[in-house]
């Protein structure tokens, strides 16, 4: 009796599930946010930067504190645990949101950024990551990033969606935040 050497799948002997997986995933949508949250505004085309309101110069907030941590829904997909500083929410210009945000692994890996949301353009920016000694350090980018909705890292999404700017408008009261993220969503999160 002969023993056949090991070898290495080729593509063709994948399993078909393989194949029909990889074909569902790259079947799932990416898509961004409507550019405006569906409300009219000088400032709602990401792509014109010129029309946007400067930012002042951004004042980091003290380091998260385990007991204002508020935890959120993201996703049945991650592991991770998703929490808001309630305490760093603040509301800027018409439709600007800032807070901090603080991701939690399985393994009790902390990673802490300091962000703001623009609602009517369904954009993020980083301000500033936290470091291990309980600090800030700033990030040296004033860019703004397109939201997209994506199964793999959807916390964005779902803060923009559920929680901060339910049917494209911002929520205007830091309490109201603070009930709608400790309630699960916003009472009209979804209706956009």
């Amino acid at each position: 009796m002969r023993h056949r050497r090991p070898t290495a799948p080729s593509v063709t002997s994948r399993p078909l599930a393989s194949l029909a997986l990889l074909a569902l995933l790259t079947a799932l949508p990416i898509t961004g946010f409507p550019a405006n949250g569906g409300r009219a505004s000088s400032y709602a085309d990401p792509e014109n930067e010129d029309n946007r309101p400067i930012e002042k110069d951004v004042e980091l907030p003290p380091f998260p504190k385990s007991e204002n941590l508020i935890p959120f829904f993201v996703s049945t997909t991650t592991t991770n645990k998703f929490m808001i500083d309630g305490e760093s929410l603040t509301l800027d210009t018409d439709d600007l949101i800032r807070y901090t945000l603080v991701i939690s692994s399985p393994s009790g890996a902390l990673n802490t950024s300091y962000e703001g949301i623009r609602c009517s353009t369904a954009e993020r920016r980083l301000y500033a990551t936290g470091r291990s000694d309980q600090t800030w350090a700033k990030v040296n980018t004033d860019k703004w990033i397109r939201i997209h909705e994506n199964s793999l890292n959807r916390h964005h999404a779902a803060l923009y969606k559920d929680y901060f700017c339910p049917v494209g408008v911002p929520i205007l009261d830091p309490e109201d935040i603070r009930r709608a993220l400790r309630r699960g969503g916003h009472p009209m999160a979804g209706q956009h």
